[in-house]
């Protein structure tokens, strides 16, 4: 499936994980935000409820009486792999994953499973998706954005409160602000994000933030290129030595030159991106 505006605000989401301490807490900010909050799972806790929300076995239990649009899941990284692939079962439309550290051989099993599927995956280890003034999917600092036609994609969640943030007080609010994750294997990419804020017409301009190790940047350039609306570029990393993790499991710099953000960030500036050395830069340049 592709990225639509249709999928980010369907009424109906659940939380995968909710009786577990992040899941309870982000359950009630995502509530307090506005998104309409249907259930919860929790295999062992059936029948009791979180800040007014029911907890339910299974998603298929939520289905006999409730449609489910979304899924975010907080689910402990040792069965992360289940729920999602539960929630790819029960066809829910979007998948956003917050949890980190799943194995990699767990992920190169969903990447494939959720092919010609029904579902589309954000994350994992990622922030989730704001969709500021009406939905908050994950743990996004909302308080920070403001409604407007700037979208947002990072690899990194830090990195993206901070350019929320730094626009909200620009003046740029933001339409979108999607958080891709940092893991090696993850689910819907730059590219996906990029088409779908190319064909939105409430986008005005996009700012992208990326990192060193693996090469999602460089597909983003070849995208770029047949872009209308202006990019925004930033790859974090400039100083970082060959070999060593830089926080993300998807962040660390190889043997290949073409994931260090030099090169990456020489890519994205041939493609027609407005690129820049520092996240203040980034901001600075953004109009």
């Amino acid at each position: 499936m592709k990225l639509t505006p249709e999928l980010f605000t369907a009424p109906n989401v659940i939380i995968q994980g909710i009786t577990g301490r992040q899941g309870q807490f982000h359950a009630a900010r995502m509530k307090a935000y506005g998104t309409h909050v249907v259930g919860g799972t929790s295999p062992s806790k059936s029948g009791e409820a979180i800040d007014g929300i029911p907890v339910f076995a299974s998603i298929k239990d939520i289905q006999a009486t409730t449609q489910v649009d979304a899924s975010v899941i907080f689910v402990p990284s040792a069965h992360a792999k289940s729920a999602i692939i539960e929630a790819i079962d029960a066809e829910v439309s979007l998948i956003v994953c917050i949890t980190e550290h799943i194995p990699v051989h767990d992920m190169l099993y969903i990447s494939q499973y959720i092919q010609h599927k029904r579902s589309v995956l954000i994350g994992p280890n990622c922030p989730g998706v704001l969709i500021p003034g009406t939905h908050l999917l994950g743990i996004v600092p909302a308080a920070l954005s403001t409604p407007g036609d700037t979208a947002i994609v990072s690899r990194s969640g830090t990195l993206t409160y901070e350019a929320m943030d730094a626009l909200t007080h620009r003046g740029f609010g933001q339409h979108y602000v999607i958080g891709i994750g940092g893991d090696i294997i993850h689910g819907a990419g730059y590219t996906d994000c990029l088409e779908l804020f190319e064909h939105d017409p409430g986008v005005a301009r996009v700012v992208m933030i990326g990192e060193i190790g693996g090469t999602d940047e460089i597909a983003a350039a070849d995208y770029i290129r047949t872009m209308s609306k202006p990019v925004y570029a930033y790859v974090a990393g400039h100083h970082a030595p060959a070999g060593v993790q830089m926080g993300h499991a998807g962040a660390i710099l190889g043997t290949n030159r073409l994931e260090s953000a030099a090169i990456k960030t020489s890519l994205l500036a041939e493609a027609g991106a407005t690129v820049s050395g520092s996240l203040v830069d980034l901001i600075d340049n953004v109009v």
